[in-house]
């Protein structure tokens, strides 16, 4: 291939084999991936359930089991023990057996009877606030569908006098590997294809290789173009492997188009493997270019959207997160798959990340250049 690209297609040829005889490069490229985009399908899960609950009853009623049973039922309590004193119950939350403590008062049936407030205690641990609040808002719940049931039967009516009717669009059931899988495809894709490129050229360094290709006929064009498809071969591959697991190992139903979801794919990954190229053209060893690529993952997986929304961070970590890839293509990904939205809905998106990946491209075999100069 001659003018811009010349040498192209010898570089390629010589990186698919350099690639194919690399069982180390393919294993880590394909296998950790995979172990990655499993755990982190399973461990990642907003919904609390069968949290541990110990129970003060000091009244032992009907009505207080019944009160307890409603937390029950709820699926996010279960009672792991009972306490004898309010000491008991808090020294329980305190050695971390229990997450939520239950205190009925001895008078609880006798206020209830009477018509007047019956008060319960509730005592949540907040030391992980994820737990707590599950646990503030399902014991809320508790409360207040208790109490309108009372206030019905004591007045007769049959309704209550506001029903909101709420409609769940896009994940009816609010599963969380719904939301947290296609960030987690966003996450892995940028962790193996940024590695891989980010040791191409320091490899041919210390190998004492990246003289010959110096001296050799090979725009820099060329050679960056030749370095990078490869990977972006193999990392398509990965990409529609994450995919075949999200949806039949997870079960999450992609409502959009699939091309759509590959022209998007196919533009991230072309970008991080360019950022790579740039992470190689700079590193001197190996080490330095792990490191680099380590440097990103943080910001990524908290600035991106994947876990925390941008829009609740201060306005400098907000801008921060809108120079990283991995943003637009998470919002793509949670748009196609869950909203089932075409590329002319989020066009914006794909500009923007088809820019980063032709800057960065352009970037390395610039600063490829001005380095052998």
């Amino acid at each position: 291939m001659n003018g811009i690209f010349r040498g192209f297609s010898a570089i390629l040829y010589k990186e698919f084999i350099v690639v194919l005889r690399d069982p180390m490069t393919l294993f880590f490229m394909l296998f950790p991936p995979l172990i990655e985009m499993i755990a982190f399908g399973y461990a990642l899960d907003n919904d609390v359930k069968h949290m541990a609950m110990v129970v003060l009853n000091e009244d032992r009623t009907v009505e207080t089991r019944q009160l307890i049973d409603s937390f029950v039922n709820t699926q996010t309590f279960r009672v792991v023990g009972e306490a004898q004193s309010a000491d008991e119950l808090a020294a329980w939350i305190r050695r971390g057996k229990a997450y939520v403590g239950l205190q009925i008062p001895p008078n609880f049936t006798r206020e209830l009877r009477a018509g007047r407030t019956a008060r319960v205690q509730v005592l949540i641990d907040g030391s992980n606030s994820t737990t707590a609040l599950q646990a503030l808002n399902t014991s809320m719940g508790v409360s207040l569908r208790q109490s309108l049931a009372l206030l019905l039967g004591e007045t007769g009516r049959r309704d209550v006098p506001i029903e909101i009717r709420p409609q769940m669009l896009y994940n009816p059931a609010m599963r969380s590997p719904n939301f947290f899988i296609p960030g987690v495809i966003g996450v892995v894709l940028q962790i193996a294809t940024t590695f891989a490129t980010a040791m191409s050229i320091v490899r041919e360094r210390e190998r004492g290789t990246l003289e010959q290709l110096l001296v050799s006929p090979l725009s820099r064009w060329g050679l960056m173009l030749g370095k990078l498809l490869p990977y972006l071969c193999i990392g398509m591959t990965m990409a529609v492997i994450l995919f075949a697991i999200m949806r039949f190992l997870f079960h999450v139903p992609i409502m959009g188009s699939l091309t759509a979801l590959l022209v998007s794919t196919f533009i991230y990954v072309f970008a991080l493997l360019s950022l790579g190229l740039l992470i190689s053209t700079k590193a001197q060893n190996q080490m330095q270019a792990l490191q680099m690529t380590m440097t990103l993952i943080m910001p990524t997986v908290f600035f991106s959207g994947f876990i925390f929304p941008r829009e609740t961070m201060p306005p400098i970590f907000y801008a921060i997160s809108t120079m990283l890839p991995t943003t637009y293509y998470i919002a793509l990904l949670r748009a196609i798959i869950l909203r089932g939205a075409d590329l002319a809905d989020f066009a914006s998106h794909l500009i923007i990340l088809a820019g980063m990946a032709v800057a960065l491209f352009s970037l390395c075999a610039l600063r490829f250049k001005s380095k052998i100069a």
